[in-house]
């Protein structure tokens, strides 16, 4: 029985647009259904974009926040 985690989490502080969902991209592929990747952005495309291809992808993103010098957003797989 294998246990799913809940969260996983990726830092891309420093990862400029369109490497950073390039990186997420291949995370969320090895992830199993029901866990959710939250990135740490600091690049203003990624946080526009990120979200839209997300979705395009068929995941389900949320709403970016900030969170100091960056942002955190959740993909759920």
């Amino acid at each position: 029985m294998s246990t799913v985690q809940p969260l996983i989490l990726l830092d891309l502080r420093g990862v400029k647009c369109p490497l950073n969902w390039a990186h997420a991209k291949v995370r969320l592929e090895q992830m199993e259904r029901g866990q959710t990747l939250e990135l740490i952005l600091d690049d203003q495309r990624g946080v526009v974009d990120i979200p839209r291809a997300a979705e395009a992808e068929g995941y389900a993103a949320d709403e970016p926040r900030p969170d100091g010098c960056a942002w955190r957003l959740r993909i759920e797989k």
